[in-house]
């Protein structure tokens, strides 16, 4: 059982030296390392970029309901999945062309997540790629997510490959069957060298729920399906067996309108009932984020965007750096709510509120100086 008092006490006096002592200071840094194009791609979502917003919006209309006069000298905020235990019900969510961030790439972000006790699902568009990855952070708890750029063949090749290289799961994302407008990179005209080698989009447009029902027959990995945004699609894919539905919009960067992930993520509770493990994503950036998430029915909780500014800021180091911040936000908010560990915790300790921040890629982070709209 983690002890709150020595976390805080590390975080406060800065161990080892550590740099960075709030998350924003990882987003600062982030900032100054990278390019226009880089900056873009990850503070950018699609067209009016109205999803990323009311991604932010739907986490801020949460209030807690703290109690009080328990002990909660001792909170521990770890979980187990796949039959591992975790320091903290996270996973760092798939995100494509990581090397523009560090060269190190997944598998730096692999390792880092390892390091510190999280998940890591590693996108099929990043390098090092499957293997290598698995190589970099053998102990780590991996997945690994498909964009279908092929047949039936190529669907199940990948699949061996991973479980022959230890991945803990297997997930398809089926909320890219047309690629997006991103505004900000066709106002500078601008086209990322992955876009330019991607091929196979067909594949991922046709993709229907027979591969589902491929992958569920002929193989024992568990299976996760990315890109729920409804109750009737969650009850198919549990009726095709999926292990885990996974509620994402793509952190708004597919299609604009969309609904906050905090809005859907009941609906798909309640249509799940227990019967298969969820996880979310969607601008998820801070502790008091992933209590939200957890208490609203979520098994585990993607992160994206922090992901690639604590990978930017400072390699792996920065990605473990990251999840330890985390992990002390969690334990400060799950003790002052009054509980000791997820397990204790329910919506009964939500409320319905008024967010009292405009929405935003930065809205989190209300001590951070960067204007994200300037190009």
């Amino acid at each position: 059982m983690n002890d709150g008092t020595s976390i805080r006490r590390n975080v406060e006096l800065g161990a080892s030296g550590e740099e960075y002592q709030n998350l924003h200071e990882f987003v600062r840094k982030a900032r100054a390392r990278l390019n226009q194009n880089a900056w873009d791609y990850i503070v950018g979502a699609a067209e009016t970029e109205t999803t990323l917003r009311r991604n932010r919006m739907a986490l801020d209309e949460i209030a807690f309901r703290p109690r009080v006069l328990r002990n909660v000298a001792h909170v521990d905020p770890s979980t187990e999945v796949f039959g591992r235990k975790l320091r903290l019900p996270v996973m760092l969510a798939p995100v494509g062309a990581l090397e523009i961030f560090d060269p190190g790439a997944g598998a730096a972000v692999a390792r880092g997540a390892g390091t510190f006790g999280a998940a890591h699902m590693l996108s099929s568009v990043s390098e090092p790629g499957l293997e290598n990855t698995a190589k970099a952070a053998p102990d780590a708890l991996r997945i690994f997510q498909l964009y279908v750029r092929g047949d039936d063949a190529f669907v199940e090749d990948v699949v061996n490959r991973s479980v022959a290289n230890g991945y803990s799961a297997f997930c398809l994302t089926v909320d890219t069957a047309h690629y997006s407008r991103r505004e900000r990179d066709i106002a500078k005209r601008y086209v990322r060298e992955s876009r330019i080698r991607a091929t196979g989009g067909d594949f991922q447009k046709g993709l229907e729920w027979r591969t589902v029902k491929l992958i569920k027959d002929k193989f024992r990995i568990p299976l996760v399906i990315k890109g729920i945004a409804t109750a009737e699609d969650a009850i198919i894919a549990f009726d095709h067996g999926v292990d885990w539905i996974y509620v994402s919009n793509h952190g708004g960067r597919q299609l604009d309108h969309g609904r906050g992930a905090m809005h859907v993520l009941p609906e798909i509770v309640e249509a799940v009932r227990g019967r298969a493990k969820i996880m979310v994503d969607g601008s998820f950036c801070r502790g008091a984020d992933i209590v939200k998430a957890i208490a609203s029915g979520a098994d585990l909780v993607g992160i994206g965007r922090l992901q690639c500014w604590a990978l930017a800021a400072d390699g792996e180091r920065g990605v473990t750096r990251m999840l330890e911040l985390l992990e002390d936000e969690v334990i400060r908010c799950l003790g002052l709510l009054g509980v000791t560990s997820f397990a204790e915790l329910d919506k009964s300790y939500l409320h319905p509120a008024t967010a009292t921040n405009p929405p935003g890629v930065f809205s989190a982070f209300p001590l951070l100086d960067i204007e994200p709209y300037r190009y």
